[in-house]
């Protein structure tokens, strides 16, 4: 997995590559989590380039989501494949994330 951080205004924008499981979701959450407790309050994960996602990742994401929650602040997902969309849409997290088809469309929604 290789993520690539940008800025967009004062959105933070992360490019995750690759899959996104048990070996590579502690480092992932670190740099995550590490970015909200950095103090930053939008965030948007790219998933353009997102082969893969597990369990562990999922846990991952709710655990971000409701860190920056906590701290008024909001994460929005976009690009997901077509299998990553429909792991959301059945693991039922499509009602807890906000999602957007692309990276536009999840600046926009700050």
């Amino acid at each position: 997995m290789q993520v690539n951080e940008n800025k967009n205004g004062d959105v933070v924008v992360l490019s995750v590559t690759g899959r996104l499981d048990s070996n590579t979701s502690p480092d992932f959450e670190e740099r995550l989590l590490g970015r909200i407790r950095d103090g930053e309050r939008k965030l948007v994960l790219d998933f353009g380039e997102l082969e893969y996602i597990s369990s562990a990742g999922l846990r991952v994401l709710l655990k971000a989501t409701r860190e920056v929650k906590a701290q008024n602040g909001k994460l929005v997902i976009c690009g997901a494949r077509d299998y990553i969309q429909e792991v959301f849409d059945l693991s039922g997290f499509t009602t807890v994330f906000a999602l957007a088809p692309d990276l536009g469309g999840a600046v926009g929604q700050f």
